[in-house]
């Protein structure tokens, strides 16, 4: 029997409607809380891997983000003021970013694993006021403090202390009375999220209200229509990358049901048993993540009463033997996706609607308009391999609203991007007859390791400051289980001889930075 394939009837169907005012945090939480319908339902569910556990619903989740948004305008921030969170997955980090976009102030998500030196780099260079922490990044942040004259003020959350933070507890209770949710445009800044190069410092990439709405046609078909009645999500992407913000966080909340955080590290067994105890039926799992879980429980129905309806996969392909393994083993059709930061969610599969083929990166998501074009922006014939670029309007001539506004501070890496109204992704591939995209490796030399894009200079700048190093070139190594490894090729300085010591000394030396 012919498969099912709907694709061309959604693609040609599919209009963008973007009001001119729009602001995330109302969208995600407080038109949830004004519905008495809606109001009690489950925002997030919430555990760590020590057995901790919490649950906040939607008028909770607003009331808080009031309070804090409130506390931060007493602090003096104000509209347009970059906010850092580094935090990992918990319902405080949901509230932060939530509360700084009510207060119209602009988000700077930093992961809790940045050590000093990287975290010193993007709080000065966005200028961060602020920033909100916990226990795993504080130190970093004490430590770095000096060297970061715009940051005024710390707030600890999760029990973390130190007489130079105030504590979140009394941040919360210090707000005053309600402001109301800044009139944001949809083009005003929301996030700045760093992402890796190849050469120079990371850039931090400047993400409007708008892109939210962006994401919301690649989210739902990647997810076999979401959202359907009793979804619940969970993914294990930190809540500081793209893929945890964007792939997960916000568009579930923004379609008003619950999302599941984790706590802790990830662990193959413990996901199973995750997501049967909450009922989980929509998930995002890194290639690195499926590969791990299919090694450890190889038949999981056979052990685990599981409700999942859908699994998008993304960061690298996932390979025939992950995809056949998905099917067969948890009777569900894989649907990768492809998107980076810049331009998120603008290709997959839906297997609900059209048929997904392993190994293929998918179809360009209605309501983007996606090609294979040469370094002059010309679209290259089926078939020949080129650079995945994403125009600047849909196939109905309205504006995408996925595109970012440009680079902080860096408008020549910008114009970079584009080729006229093309703008280059960086991944090469090649498009068949049907329109679905086939991977074919990167433009530059960024790494894609488990889902993360690393780049080479950033790691290379921290190697040379080490004492023993005078020069050093890091490439990506093939890998089974992350896709790529970080392999650094290394000239002594004169004194020092290679040995294990060294070796772990080195490795150390970067994964404290």
């Amino acid at each position: 029997m012919k498969a099912i394939d709907e694709y061309p009837n959604h693609y040609r169907g599919w209009q963008w409607n973007v009001p001119s005012q729009f602001n995330i945090a109302t969208a995600c939480a407080h038109q949830w809380a004004s519905d008495p319908a809606r109001k009690a339902e489950l925002a997030i569910r919430w555990e760590d891997e020590s057995g901790a556990a919490d649950a906040i619903s939607y008028a909770e989740l607003a009331a808080r983000v009031s309070r804090l948004a409130a506390a931060l305008a007493g602090f003096g921030l104000k509209r347009g003021d970059r906010i850092a969170i580094c935090l990992p997955q918990r319902i405080e980090t949901a509230v932060s970013l939530l509360a700084i976009l009510h207060l119209g102030a602009v988000a700077v998500p930093l992961t809790v694993l940045f050590g000093p030196d990287a975290l010193a780099f993007r709080l000065n260079h966005a200028q961060c006021k602020l920033v909100i922490c916990d226990s795993a990044s504080l130190s970093n942040v004490l430590s770095v403090r000096a060297q970061v004259p715009c940051l005024q003020t710390i707030i600890a959350c999760a029990g973390a202390r130190h007489e130079a933070a105030i504590d979140w507890h009394e941040a919360l209770a210090s707000g005053g009375d309600p402001l109301p949710v800044a009139a944001t445009a949809a083009d005003d800044a929301a996030l700045i999220i760093y992402t890796s190069g190849t050469t120079g410092p990371p850039k931090g990439a400047v993400i409007p209200h708008r892109a939210l709405l962006g994401n919301l046609s690649g989210f739902s078909y990647s997810h076999n229509v979401f959202p359907q009645p009793g979804d619940i999500f969970w993914s294990p992407a930190d809540w500081a990358w793209t893929g945890g913000i964007w792939d997960a966080l916000l568009p579930t909340l923004y379609f008003g049901r619950t999302i599941v955080g984790y706590c802790g590290r990830f662990d193959p067994i413990r996901a199973f048993s995750l997501m049967e105890r909450h009922g989980v039926t929509n998930t995002f799992l890194f290639p690195t993540a499926l590969k791990m879980m299919m090694k450890s429980v190889p038949f999981p129905r056979d052990t685990y009463q599981l409700k999942l309806r859908s699994i998008m996969s993304a960061g690298e392909s996932v390979g025939e033997t992950v995809f056949k393994w998905t099917e067969q083993a948890l009777g569900i059709t894989l649907n990768e996706m492809f998107g980076q930061t810049e331009l998120n969610y603008i290709v997959g599969n839906c297997a609900a609607l059209w048929p997904a083929r392993a190994g293929s990166m998918g179809r360009a998501y209605p309501g983007h308009q996606v090609a294979v074009v040469d370094p002059l922006g010309r679209v290259v014939p089926v078939g020949e391999t080129g650079d995945v670029a994403v125009n600047r309007r849909d196939v109905n001539g309205d504006l995408d609203p996925i595109f970012f506004l440009g680079y902080l501070g860096n408008d020549a890496g910008t114009k970079a991007k584009y080729s006229g109204e093309w703008c280059h992704t960086g991944d090469m591939a090649h498009m068949d007859i049907d329109g679905y995209l086939w991977y074919e490796g990167r433009s530059d030399d960024v790494i894609k390791s488990a889902g993360y894009r690393i780049g080479p200079a950033e790691i290379e700048s921290c190697l040379i400051q080490h004492s023993a190093v005078l020069m050093a070139a890091v490439v990506g190594k093939p890998d089974a289980e992350r896709g790529s490894i970080v392999k650094a090729f290394i000239v002594l300085a004169a004194g020092f001889e290679a040995n294990e010591k060294l070796e772990k000394s080195l490795a150390m030396h970067v994964r404290g930075r």
